[in-house]
């Protein structure tokens, strides 16, 4: 567990980094980008990946989709905050844990014993006591099609994970730096597209906030893939627990950091976690 311990401790990392970039406007886009080169360049000094050992052969589809995703969910939540508010975006993104447990279920196969049913149960309950805000309704339209994707890519990224993390041939910190290359050329073109279309100039103050976000988003991403490694018949217990384990402490560092206020529902929420944390593991020590 500790490894989804750390993941989440820098998962939490990354949603403060970027509530802070919009205090203190750092472009997104050019911090996004440079956030794929620095990952790139801890893969290279970390694991020295076997570039040798890729072909075209055993080069996977998913490399291209998660590269491709990886950065154009960004931008859409972007999208969404701004569209749809906050509240409603995060509750989008949690709720994409029901695609992921869909898929450990009827994809992977995997048998749900009692305790980690009722710790879904409760995990459930938990989301949306937890993101529950009063608030208006939206004008906008297109506000429920930016949540759509959020939900849509959020659980595809969680499943697209699972199955690297499977990938035998390839080892996966190869894999994980192909991703990353993928996801900062593309980035990087986009980057381009704005500097020479929309006249957008290039700050070195948000390549240094790159290279922040992009060390927690290294470690998010490889201690994610590792708890799939060390877990890997249980890959419901990954996908639950993290997004459980980042609403808790994105909760308490939101009250604590940022002053939020919470509601009486939103304490219930963080208490059903709690139970959920507690049934969930039990279901890895003492199986049903």
């Amino acid at each position: 567990m500790i490894y989804l311990a750390l993941s989440i401790v820098c998962s939490v990392t990354v949603g403060v980094l970027f509530k802070l970039a919009k205090r203190y406007q750092i472009n997104i886009i050019q911090a996004i980008t440079w956030n794929y080169l620095f990952a790139i360049c801890l893969s290279l000094f970390f694991f020295k990946p076997a570039a040798n050992s890729l072909s075209i052969s055993n080069f996977s589809p998913i490399y291209w989709l998660l590269g491709i995703l990886m950065p154009s969910l960004f931008i859409v939540l972007g999208l969404a905050v701004r569209n749809a508010g906050l509240a409603r975006t995060d509750i989008a993104q949690r709720l994409s844990l029901f695609i992921s447990l869909s898929a450990a279920f009827f994809f992977f196969k995997e048998s749900f014993d009692r305790y980690k049913e009722v710790g879904i149960v409760f995990g459930f309950a938990a989301i949306i006591f937890t993101m529950y805000r009063k608030s208006d309704r939206m004008s906008n339209k297109k506000s429920w099609l930016y949540l759509l994707m959020v939900f849509l890519g959020f659980g595809a990224v969680d499943v697209l994970f699972k199955l690297v993390s499977q990938l035998s041939t390839i080892p996966y910190t190869t894999s994980l730096f192909f991703i990353y290359c993928i996801a900062f050329t593309l980035s990087l073109l986009y980057l381009f597209y704005l500097v020479l279309k929309k006249k957008t100039k290039l700050q070195f103050i948000n390549f240094v906030c790159g290279c922040i976000l992009g060390l927690f988003n290294f470690g998010n991403i490889l201690f994610y893939l590792k708890a799939h490694q060390q877990m890997a018949n249980n890959p419901s217990t990954v996908f639950a627990a993290m997004n459980i384990g980042v609403i808790i402490m994105g909760s308490l560092i939101g009250i604590w950091l940022f002053n939020e206020k919470l509601s009486k529902w939103n304490y219930l929420g963080l208490v059903l976690a709690l139970i959920a944390i507690v049934f969930i593991t039990l279901s890895k020590i003492y199986a049903v």
